[in-house]
């Protein structure tokens, strides 16, 4: 019985230390905007992949491929850097197009736990995304979503690579486009 409840211990023991050292958690946004402009104006606006004049913090824009599958794209930040994306998928008629970050350079390097990190301009990794127009009445709504993991794949992130800030990162961005669509729709 004595062997049995030692066992017992130390299984629970066991479970509970694995349970609790876990790596990251894939984090999920989505944000809509209403928009009091159609549709089709406000998806005139995103619609192609190689123009994101419409992202406040994007200065530059590099493609090739235009809007079919596996189309590139180049962001150059305002703020510096670079984020390299590929288009998965693309469909006019529905107003929709997904993609993911392929690449991105680094913003800085921090010391963690006695290692040099490199942190990237946007603090995330794995990230995959899709933007949607949907006709609201005779205005419309924007659906931005993504799905993502911070930064820093190991245990104990620094700050800068943390889920708070993938989240307020991809939270800004998202912010940002999704009110300078609106603004420019509804001109």
């Amino acid at each position: 019985m004595k062997k049995t409840t030692f066992l017992a211990s130390v299984l629970m023991f066991s479970f509970a230390t694995a349970a609790s050292a876990h790596g990251p958690v894939r984090q999920k946004l989505k944000e809509d905007i209403k928009i009091n402009a159609p549709a089709a104006k406000v998806w005139d606006i995103i619609k192609n992949f190689d123009d994101m004049s419409w992202l406040p913090p994007v200065a530059s824009v590099t493609a090739k491929g235009g809007n079919e599958k596996g189309a590139t794209r180049v962001l150059t930040l305002k703020s510096g850097g670079t984020i390299h994306e590929e288009m998965n998928k693309y469909d006019a008629e529905k107003m929709t197009y997904a993609y993911k970050i392929t690449e991105l350079s680094t913003k800085e390097t921090i010391t963690h736990n006695g290692v040099e990190e490199k942190v990237p301009v946007l603090p995330v990794g794995n990230y995959a995304a899709d933007i949607q127009v949907t006709a609201d009445g005779s205005g419309s709504v924007v659906s931005w979503k993504a799905g993502y993991y911070r930064a820093y794949m190991n245990n104990n992130p620094p700050q800068e690579m943390n889920e708070d800030a993938a989240n307020n990162a991809v939270a800004a961005v998202f912010k940002a486009g999704l009110d300078n669509i609106k603004a420019l729709a509804e001109k």
